[in-house]
């Protein structure tokens, strides 16, 4: 397989390379993260905005840009590289692909041509206390022509800054169904909670919330496809973003060991070092080709859920050990809060334990592949 970018894929990922470096340099960063309330960057959302980037996901009759999961992957990656805070994996593959793959056109026209204007944000609540994210115990129950959603998310990400939430819940009948929900909704109680990598996450409480049938996601014959949908795109994403956090933390080594000297040569020379980097190296390059290779499967239309679970289980696996490499051969320098490294660290580690870590990963493989050994 190719999976080389087109000139058109590679300038639209420059561009956005060159935006969110040059609008999240480790001063702005730094202040965003000392000021009071969430780590959201609204000026470089505004400048996302203005390149077209949040179009990407959104198709060409709503105002957007009509690209495909390639390239928002790919600008994922690069969020993740320049450690930017913007809610960008969250709008665009939580949000705006789902909807525009099964929103009604009321839903898609009030929703999307503002995702692409960065005039809203858009998640998805995923994750529960005890819940697999397939299985969600969230209730939806009937309720004069809709229905009340009870029950509690965790780990919500950009909640507090969300205009939208897409809330799976349990039907009576043990269907699951995607809701769009308002966050500040009658009903609607959101916690914010202290993550690792200082990221913006919330609890999500949901008492008697009514939701109208037009608040439902899909038509009644695709609604069991559409968690499945989110999820797998969702993955792949945060596979991605771990790619680009872990491409920056062994940009930053490698310019360490070049200038940082013992014995009057730089540590580079040194062959512990030398082999320590190596091995991180061979890890970034195998979370690039799984990574790719399960966005690229997605964007294809193929089927990429042995792909998406290889990937995610690199992105947990190695993707652990190239930053913990990264912060041995910066040795103290490594943990300074005021160096950038840390950020890559943490977010790593984060991303790491979003929707499944290593070990889950290779549990769904090994199912996936019992599936087929009972189907063939």
């Amino acid at each position: 397989m190719d999976f080389a970018y087109t000139d058109e894929q590679a300038a639209i990922l420059d561009l956005a390379d060159r935006i969110l470096a040059d609008g999240s340099p480790k001063e702005r960063l730094r202040e965003i993260e000392e000021a009071s309330g969430p780590r959201f960057d609204r000026a470089l959302w505004g400048k996302l905005a203005e390149a077209g980037l949040l179009a990407a996901a959104v198709p060409e009759a709503f105002d957007g840009a009509g690209l495909g999961f390639l390239e928002v992957a790919g600008i994922v990656q690069r969020v993740g590289r320049r450690a930017a805070a913007v809610p960008y994996l969250e709008t665009a593959v939580l949000g705006a692909l789902p909807l525009a793959r099964f929103g009604s056109d009321a839903q898609k026209r009030a929703w999307l041509p503002r995702i692409a204007r960065g005039e809203a944000i858009a998640t998805a609540a995923l994750t529960e206390p005890e819940a697999e994210p397939l299985r969600p115990t969230t209730r939806a129950t009937p309720d004069a022509g809709g229905v009340r959603l009870d029950g509690t998310k965790l780990c919500v990400p950009a909640a507090e800054i969300a205009d939208l939430v897409l809330v799976p819940a349990a039907r009576g009948d043990g269907r699951t169904a995607v809701f769009l929900v308002d966050p500040k909704a009658a009903g609607v109680r959101l916690t914010p909670l202290a993550t690792t990598a200082g990221w913006p996450e919330a609890r999500l409480d949901l008492d008697g919330v009514r939701v109208g049938a037009a608040d439902v996601l899909g038509a009644p014959s695709e609604e069991a496809a559409v968690l499945p949908f989110v999820l797998l795109r969702a993955q792949c994403a945060l596979a991605c973003q771990a790619l680009g956090a872990c491409e920056e933390a062994l940009r930053l080594t490698a310019e360490y060991a070049k200038t940082r000297k013992q014995f009057d040569q730089p540590i580079a020379m040194f062959q512990a070092v030398g082999h320590r980097a190596a091995d991180a190296y061979i890890d970034l390059e195998a979370i690039r080709l799984t990574a790719l290779q399960a966005a690229w499967r997605i964007d294809a239309g193929l089927p990429a859920e042995k792909e998406v679970a290889v990937a995610k289980h690199w992105a947990c696996a190695a993707g652990q050990r190239v930053v913990h490499a990264a912060q041995h051969l910066h040795g103290g320098i490594g943990v300074d809060r005021e160096y950038p490294l840390h950020r890559h660290f943490l977010a790593v580690k984060q991303l790491e334990l979003s929707l499944g870590g290593a070990t889950p990963q290779l549990l769904r493989l090994g199912d996936l592949l019992a599936e087929e050994d009972d189907a063939a």
